[in-house]
């Protein structure tokens, strides 16, 4: 296999070794054919060769080429054009995103809200076959981007995620509940949420142990990250009349027992991001634990190459033998 080129007959490539024996048998046949002619001196005929006598030099060189190309077509060449089907058993994964002012505070560079939104953004172009879905919530939840595939949708709802458009509050029950509902209609043989929240659940109707339960009941697990730097940092306090958020020192409070609770109810995983660095870690490390499945079948298909060298080795064997009894011929 030459450059996707392959030979269904490679054994006949061994004719290849005609070629230089075609040389030497022509080489002996010439001084045979053409007599030696005796002169005194040849310094009156030195340097002196006709245009036909060029062009006869190209004689054996047509005839190499197309015993050379006529064998190469013999052998079959072959392009090589591979194809693959791949059938993936997807995930259907639900990514829940706080969006509580708190999510503004500034131990994350430039804040946390940003640096989710990057990290997770990164995350969905890695799940190349899965579906993914799109849940906000502060005081209270709903879907920002339902299921789907089309990743560059997700990320542009993602890039548009900003704090102080739903009413304030904590509302964890609230936001996973909500992504529950959506998921627990999918066929998919896998089915992941990925809770992010800086706070602690402090409104919504509906108990984050409940929603876990839920989750629970149809299989639907759910990975926890709790954002923040650990002790105080600058972060929205108040709010002023204009919608403008009021910054001071307010110290990180995140109710990790919970957030505990909820992983294990479900079989997934806690963590803790306290900088940028963990929370790619974070993701990559779920990225690891939920791998999609997928069925990769090879198929392998030729195009037929030899008529080229066919039509090139006649060319060169019909040119060569008419410029041999044409305007080449010589007289014995």
């Amino acid at each position: 296999m030459f450059g996707g080129i392959s030979f269904a007959n490679p054994a006949v490539l061994i004719l290849l070794l005609l070629i230089p024996a075609l040389g030497v048998w022509y080489y002996y046949r010439r001084r045979q054919r053409y007599a030696t002619l005796r002169m005194p001196t040849l310094r009156g005929i030195e340097g002196i060769q006709s245009i036909r006598g060029r062009l006869r030099a190209l004689l054996p060189i047509l005839r190499v080429l197309a015993v050379g190309a006529l064998i190469i077509a013999l052998a079959r060449p072959q392009q090589i054009l591979e194809e693959e089907e791949v059938k993936a058993e997807g995930i259907d994964i639900a990514m829940v995103m706080d969006l509580s002012s708190s999510m503004l505070a500034e131990d994350f560079e430039p804040n946390r809200l940003e640096v989710s939104k990057r990290v997770a953004s990164d995350f969905v172009d890695k799940r190349e076959f899965d579906r993914v879905g799109l849940i906000v919530f502060s005081g209270e939840a709903f879907t920002q981007c339902p299921l789907t595939i089309d990743h560059d949708v997700v990320k542009t709802f993602l890039s548009q995620l900003q704090c102080g458009l739903l009413e304030d509050g904590t509302a964890i029950g609230l936001g996973l509940a909500t992504a529950v509902n959506r998921l627990k209609e999918s066929e998919a043989e896998s089915k992941v949420v990925i809770l992010l929240t800086d706070g602690v659940n402090n409104t919504g109707y509906q108990s984050p142990k409940l929603a876990a339960q839920i989750a629970q009941e149809f299989g639907i697990k759910v990975y926890t990250i709790g954002v923040g730097s650990m002790g105080e940092t600058l972060a929205p306090v108040s709010r002023r009349s204009d919608g403008k958020f009021i910054f001071g020192i307010a110290r990180v409070e995140i109710d990790e027992e919970l957030l505990k609770e909820i992983a294990d109810m479900t079989g997934g995983q806690y963590f803790r991001a306290t900088d940028a660095e963990s929370l790619e870690a974070i993701y990559a490390s779920i990225d690891q634990l939920e791998k999609t499945e997928m069925e990769v079948t090879s198929f392998r298909r030729y195009k037929e190459e030899f008529h080229r060298f066919a039509f090139w080795g006649l060319i060169f064997l019909l040119l060569e033998l008419i410029l041999r009894y044409s305007i080449l011929r010589t007289i014995p």
